[in-house]
């Protein structure tokens, strides 16, 4: 039995949290391994719909264990707001369902705060955060100042832990004119919070090993996109955590050996929220149709995403650093009734061909794409769960993105719904 890694290979909001749920049925534990509650998965089950940020999408599927690791950043008041949220819903969560390891590093209000002022003042240019302390919390995690879960569990650890945090932060918030931080008021808040917290704190990377020799099924989840990766992501404007597949290791402590697939999800165009270089991106009437049709807005800040056409250039480049055995390709029925379609091949950089996309920021911004056209479909490929169903076009659209990537594809998505799915190589078997 294997273990698999579900990674975004564009820049998120490839369709994730569909995948994850429907593979989470063939998987024993699914466990988070970086990222915070920045990004969203959305989950269509039964007609009811499950936005989670911080919770791993495994927690909605009964009898199995879900776990957040120690390379996701953790808001301890967002994650028991969470809980409540798919409590209501139904779902049970208790820490027979849920871990969380000990060594995961805790947003606390100052990281919002600090994320938020610096984006308002930043005149040279703007990174797009999501303003919920993500950025601030790994810079402390780096710096040896941040409070883990495991702190929440000895007051006097705690007490040592946030002066050693306030000492840094204090001297920040004054250079950016914002008040002192309340020692008193934040110690107390997470003596308040540690109960609900500690009573899923457990030793994660012994946790996993051990079901991993007792032949259990391990699903690892990644949050954000690989393009968003701090450091192959088109920096700055990436996340502050490496998001490719090498991460799921580190960020759980299962150790390299333990993943034995590597599942990177695809939108079949190109999506972008916030700034950054784009070169696929449409600012006409097809980007806009579009994101009409895909419904392009994010789940957790609500913002219009960019739209554009699929560019198989970055995926070429996603594939090799995460070492990506098959994709999953999502929302295929978007380009229905397109006339016809375009895949980016390569790149024009002021004359030379590029079959990749540059390093450097300046050389990012003047690459232009260089196109294929396509043939589009007419018929309907929604709700498709074989390749009889689709249209012969889009078999083909589909093969020749496989071509270009150098990547087979290992699941086809036709809608949000979990079943409309075409499973090619079942990635815990192959």
């Amino acid at each position: 039995m294997g273990n698999v890694v579900v990674v975004g290979a564009q820049w998120g909001d490839e369709g994730k949290g569909k995948i994850v749920d429907w593979l989470s049925e063939r998987a024993d534990v699914v466990a988070r391994f970086q990222g915070g509650h920045n990004a969203g998965h959305t989950l269509v089950i039964d007609g009811e719909v499950y936005k989670l940020h911080a919770l791993p999408s495994g927690i909605v599927r009964g009898g199995k264990l879900s776990v957040i690791g120690n390379g996701v950043v953790l808001d301890p008041w967002h994650l028991i707001e969470e809980i409540a949220t798919v409590r209501a819903q139904g779902v049970a969560v208790t820490p027979e369902t849920l871990m969380i390891a000990e060594n995961t590093p805790l947003i606390l209000p100052f990281h919002g705060e600090l994320d938020r002022a610096r984006e308002n003042q930043n005149s040279v240019a703007r990174i797009g955060t999501t303003g919920r302390g993500i950025g601030p919390c790994y810079e402390d995690k780096v710096g040896r100042r941040v409070i883990r879960v495991a702190d929440l569990a000895d007051n006097a650890t705690l007490e040592l832990r946030v002066d050693r945090a306030l000492v840094h932060h204090n001297a920040l918030r004054a250079g950016l004119g914002l008040d002192a931080i309340d020692r008193d008021d934040l110690l107390n808040r997470l003596r308040a919070i540690a109960p609900e917290i500690l009573q899923y704190a457990a030793p994660v990377w012994k946790v996993l090993n051990d079901r991993r020799r007792a032949g259990q099924r391990i699903l690892f989840e990644g949050a954000q996109g690989a393009l968003l990766d701090i450091d192959f992501g088109t920096y700055p404007f990436v996340t502050s955590s490496n998001v490719i597949a090498g991460q799921a290791a580190t960020g759980t402590g299962i150790g390299p050996g333990g993943i034995d697939f590597v599942l990177g999800i695809v939108k079949a165009y190109t999506t972008r929220v916030g700034e950054g270089p784009f070169p696929t991106e449409l600012h006409d009437a097809d980007g806009q149709r579009l994101g009409e049709r895909g419904h392009e807005f994010g789940t957790t800040t609500g913002r219009k995403r960019r739209c554009g056409w699929f560019d198989a250039c970055l995926l070429r480049q996603t594939c090799a650093t995460s070492g990506v055995t098959g994709i999953a390709l999502t929302k295929l029925d978007v380009l229905d009734g397109f006339d016809e379609l375009k895949i980016c091949v390569a790149y024009d950089l002021d004359g030379e061909r590029l079959d990749y996309l540059p390093t450097a920021a300046d050389r990012q911004a003047r690459v232009r794409p260089i196109y294929e056209t396509v043939k589009g479909w007419n018929e309907s490929t929604a709700g498709a769960r074989s390749w009889a169903d689709l249209p012969a076009e889009a078999i083909k659209y589909v093969r020749r993105i496989e071509e270009l990537i150098d990547c087979p594809v290992a699941l086809l998505s036709t809608s949000p719904e979990r079943d409309d799915t075409i499973l090619v190589t079942d990635p815990f078997s192959a």
